[in-house]
């Protein structure tokens, strides 16, 4: 007498089968789970990259945005003496580390902001690692310029007569940094010749007192190069002026 089986599924195979579902979810977990990490490190990189571009333009507009402001020297010089209101100055300090200018480019509203007295200074990095590039604002008014003049002097190096600048900025909580880690951090300005014998202009290491440059250039390379992230590089800013430094103007 043959005898009737009935349809099911023994023990052992539902062991197979959970065991195998168990190894299917575990395997795309795995793999969901190197997805997510490549896509944040992928993201991270983006940003650092959007912000070294950002930082870059930023720094690109604030150079080119460049006012020819001639303000009245009105700051106290160190013995004590008073400005002179009827004598005006052009306000640019151009250094091999540091810069001073007036730009019609914010950090804060971009163009559509009230010109800024920018002071671009290079600090030693975090940890004295390296070197920083940073930025002072300061909103832009002919007074606020003048107290920046503490009379003049003779510059013997060049046989000019310059305004006397305030020392060197310092950085403060408001300071926004463009540039980070970085080996060095060089400023050059691109100026014509006071040499009758070299018409044609001249990269210099310092421009002040010698006018309004045609063009500045900021060198920096990476404190680390990393050839699979954005490195800051040098800045190229063409200055586009048309008047003589020396001929004034009321603001």
């Amino acid at each position: 007498m043959r005898t009737r089986s009935t349809a099911g599924m023994t023990l052992l195979e539902v062991l197979v089968a959970v065991t195998l579902m168990t190894l299917l979810v575990l395997g795309m977990s795995i793999a969901l789970r190197v997805g997510l990490s490549a896509f944040g490190k992928t993201n991270t990189r983006l940003m650092d990259d959007r912000r070294v571009a950002g930082a870059q333009r930023i720094l690109q507009s604030e150079l080119e945005g460049m006012v020819p402001a001639m303000p009245p020297c009105l700051g106290m010089d160190p013995g004590g003496g008073g400005g002179n209101s009827s004598v005006h100055f052009v306000f640019l300090q151009a250094e091999p580390q540091f810069l001073r200018m007036v730009s019609t480019f914010s950090l804060q509203q971009a163009w559509r902001g009230v010109p800024q007295i920018l002071e671009f200074f290079v600090i030693p990095g975090a940890d004295g690692r390296g070197v920083r590039l940073v930025v002072n604002e300061t909103p832009y008014s002919p007074m606020a310029a003048g107290n920046f003049c503490h009379g003049v002097m003779q510059d013997q190096t060049l046989g000019i007569t310059i305004p006397r600048f305030p020392p060197a900025p310092e950085a403060s909580p408001s300071s926004f940094v463009l540039a980070d880690n970085l080996a060095f951090c060089r400023i050059s300005y691109y100026v014509k010749s006071k040499d009758p014998n070299e018409p044609v202009p001249v990269w210099l290491p310092r421009a002040t007192g010698l006018g309004w440059p045609l063009a500045i250039r900021i060198d920096m390379a990476p404190l680390q190069p990393d050839l699979s992230t954005m490195q800051p590089l040098s800045v190229l800013a063409q200055i586009h002026l048309h008047r003589a430094p020396d001929i004034p103007y009321v603001d």
